[in-house]
């Protein structure tokens, strides 16, 4: 990356934070998200719990960032960013410490939902922080420079989940989680400047949730937000259903399936590569046009590869190569767009964007996780393809309604 396309200043003058800090605070929810999914059959044994009860600690993951988004994006810009980060990466730290030390599937899951509550801090407010020192198109090519660097961490994350759940049980990912967050909470005390000067240190209380009144009365908001939601939804319903289809379908140890979970994170982080060097370029509406024709082309080849006797684990994985790199190519953009309908509520529109995407995707993630499990094979598969199925023709009518709406905006401006 040339040394000009994160300058020291952004816009106001206003001094940055190290795109490392960046990084590391958008970093962590990702990789609590998924580094354990290896572990999702030992934790059954261990806590003599059900699949559903396993599966509620993402599922519930999922819920609490969705519901914390609600609140922490107009804190943001209410309070500033930096103490709603702060705040957030010392909640990350105790809900991991919560989840080492539990007995139970229910503690677990309690220390889950607190993980979640911090993690989604620095998820959305990164993106506020760029929108904050950038333009538009140029913040969608930061947006996705500040995501490829992210995503090396849930690319690596199952991999290694497996690794320490064959060498320490599946207690071993909370170990590595707990000392991620301390980290991350240390470098944002000390790298991370407040990037918002339009706070509100004096407003009412609860003032803030008039933020939401404006932004839902916005249509090309909900254009954005909802298309965001449906392409973010592909990749979940694949994420709810692909733990138990390894182990019972194509019977793949946790190590494999962590590795072939890196298939997905390396689109993805390709995708971001793609995103950060043509977006200001080329602006975010082609790049949102192309990222999400993608997808749809993976659930066609994945129903083709499932009309066969038999499936392989690179027919399984391999056509999510495309999700993710499609997802790397568009999500950007289309964040780039939520978060500049009112850059004066940069934190709210981040926040709601991605509490709808995070909700879309609990959802989702939970429907196809227990659809499998009540399943038998050759049916096993088939909810993960229908629910994916269904999300990408979401996507394409949204991305249809945003690029009619942005031509009546732009019409209208003339």
């Amino acid at each position: 990356m040339k040394a000009d396309v994160y300058p020291v200043t952004g816009q106001g003058g206003l001094k940055r934070p190290s795109i490392a800090v960046l990084i590391a605070i958008s970093t962590v929810s990702p990789v609590a998200m998924n580094i354990y999914l290896p572990s999702l059959a030992g934790m059954k044994q261990a806590f003599d719990a059900t699949s559903g009860e396993v599966q509620m600690t993402m599922s519930l993951y999922f819920a609490a960032v969705a519901v914390a988004q609600i609140f922490l994006g107009p804190l943001s810009d209410r309070f500033g960013r930096r103490p709603v980060v702060l705040g957030g990466m010392l909640s990350f730290v105790v809900g991991s410490v919560i989840c080492l030390l539990a007995s139970s599937i229910e503690t677990l899951i309690v220390g889950r939902i607190v993980q979640a509550i911090g993690g989604s801090a620095g998820l959305i407010l990164a993106r506020a922080i760029i929108r904050d020192l950038y333009g538009r198109d140029q913040a969608a090519s930061m947006i996705g420079y500040v995501t490829m660097g992210m995503a090396v961490g849930p690319m690596v994350g199952p991999a290694i989940g497996g690794l320490l759940d064959e060498r320490f049980g599946w207690i071993g990912s909370f170990y590595l989680l707990v000392g991620l967050g301390a980290a991350v909470l240390l470098a944002s005390w000390m790298g991370l400047h407040e990037t918002n000067p339009a706070r509100k240190d004096t407003a009412e209380p609860f003032s803030f949730f008039s933020s939401y009144g404006v932004l839902l009365k916005n249509r090309l908001f909900w254009a954005y937000a909802a298309t965001a939601s449906a392409t973010a939804t592909v990749y979940f319903a694949y994420l709810g259903g692909a733990p138990f289809v390894s182990a019972d379908v194509l019977a793949i140890s946790p190590m494999e399936m962590g590795i072939y979970f890196m298939v997905i994170a390396g689109g993805y982080m390709l995708g971001n590569y793609v995103s950060g060097r043509y977006s200001a370029r080329l602006g975010i509406l082609p790049m949102i046009i192309g990222g999400s024709l993608l997808p749809v082309a993976a659930v066609l080849l994945l129903g083709f590869f499932l009309l066969g006797e038999t499936l392989t684990p690179l027919q399984f994985y391999g056509p999510m190569f495309l999700v993710g790199l499609g997802n790397g190519i568009c999500l950007p953009s289309i964040i780039a767009g939520s978060v500049s309908v009112r850059p004066d509520l940069a934190g709210a529109a981040s926040g709601l964007t991605a509490s709808m995407q995070i909700g879309m995707g609990a959802f989702s993630s939970a429907l196809v996780a227990w659809s499998v499990s009540e399943s038998m094979w050759p049916a096993t598969v088939w909810p993960v393809a229908s629910v994916m199925a269904v999300a990408v023709v979401l996507t394409l009518v949204g991305v249809s309604a945003i690029l009619v709406l942005e031509r009546s905006k732009e019409r209208s401006e003339d």
